[in-house]
């Protein structure tokens, strides 16, 4: 089978972990780490990264095997020897994209390149060259104006997308109709780690329903210290983070909480963590009799290997939603990769939507 040609819009620690993730897995001859070892016939290892596009002056303009290893990156080499791509970085579109304080920070921050920025027609054209067939968004959080670009340039060039940060379009009407008019795919909205802060919060909050215990509050605090975490010191980019988080928890409780008795976010920045995120979760709740018990938990994880295995699942989604000439939203694989999908589910009730997606293809074989 011929690999999935993937467009990357933001190389950072991500766009890393992922690439390198890709070679790890055509060299090893392993299930390990992975969520569904294959889809469609797709292995990890299937996917060519034929595009790359960052603002970065460390990255423009550098093969994306040598980009991905550029600074401010900071996430763990599990995988060095990547082999060259072809695909040389171009400049992207900076419009809200790179947050005032991320500048003149030295090797922590951005060093904006001294190159024209992209258009539209310069990335629609790019994206068709290069044979893309699927863009991930793996723009900084609080980047509106800078995703509903690219996300038009998507639409423009045919591409399916996965969302892999929040800002709302699969789970926004209007956006999701787009899609779903040009029979684009598209997996959305801010994908959920492996085994990260958000599905441990969510599994503890079904469980604690299933168990009959009220929950009465909660909170979610995150610390770290790549540029995720310092590009959220601006506390005015983190209205849709915030909303994504909670409401990934919140789906997940028996009954909703107040405002004032759920806090789930992003906490501070600590340089010196680099890409190790920590997690401190509390639940508090109320047994039989009304008896009061709570759990507390800390989650340490290297950040952005941990979002890896899911996103090479929502390329394979997407790849075969392409193939069977379906667009709009993904319902199934965006209610269980992300945080923010247009319907919420349980997350045993979105694996098995995933693996009944997935099976399609063996049921329409079979016929």
């Amino acid at each position: 089978m011929k690999p999935i040609k993937v467009a990357v819009i933001g190389l950072g620690n991500c766009a890393s972990s992922l690439v390198q993730g890709v070679a790890y897995y055509r060299k090893n001859n392993s299930a390990g780490g992975l969520i569904h070892e294959e889809i469609g016939g797709y292995g990890a290892g299937d996917v060519d990264f034929v595009m790359g596009v960052d603002v970065d002056a460390r990255k423009v303009g550098k093969d994306l095997s040598e980009a991905i290893f550029a600074g401010p990156n900071c996430t763990a080499v599990f995988e060095p020897d990547v082999p060259a791509s072809g695909a040389k970085v171009m400049m992207g579109r900076i419009l809200d994209g790179v947050a005032d304080h991320m500048t003149g920070m030295g090797e922590r921050g951005f060093e904006v390149a001294d190159a024209p920025e992209a258009t539209k027609e310069s990335i629609v054209a790019a994206l068709k060259d290069s044979g893309a067939e699927v863009m991930l968004n793996f723009l900084p959080v609080g980047s509106q104006e800078a995703t509903e670009f690219y996300m038009e340039c998507a639409l423009e060039a045919g591409v399916g997308v996965v969302n892999c940060m929040p800002v709302f379009i699969a789970s926004q009407p209007e956006w999701e109709r787009r899609f779903a008019e040009k029979r684009i795919p598209i997996v959305g909205d801010d994908v959920k780690a492996q085994l990260g802060a958000t599905i441990v919060h969510r599994v503890l909050s079904s469980l604690f329903g299933a168990r009959g215990v009220n929950v009465e509050r909660t909170y979610q605090l995150n610390t770290g210290g790549n540029t995720d975490f310092m590009n959220m010191l601006d506390r005015q980019r983190l209205g849709s983070k915030k909303e994504s988080k909670t409401e990934a928890v919140q789906a997940m409780l028996s009954q909703r909480l107040e405002d004032e008795n759920i806090h789930v976010g992003p906490s501070d920045y600590v340089p010196w963590q680099k890409d190790n995120k920590l997690c401190f979760l509390r639940m508090e709740g109320n047994l039989w009799g009304n008896v009061p018990m709570n759990v507390e938990l800390r989650l340490s994880v290297e950040d952005s290997p941990n979002s890896a295995a899911v996103v090479m699942d929502a390329i394979r989604c997407c790849k075969l939603a392409l193939e069977r000439g379906e667009g709009g939203a993904l319902i199934g694989p965006s209610a269980f990769y992300c945080k923010h999908p247009p319907q919420q589910f349980n997350d045993d009730l979105a694996a098995q939507m995933v693996d009944e997606f997935i099976a399609e293809d063996a049921a329409m074989a079979a016929e």
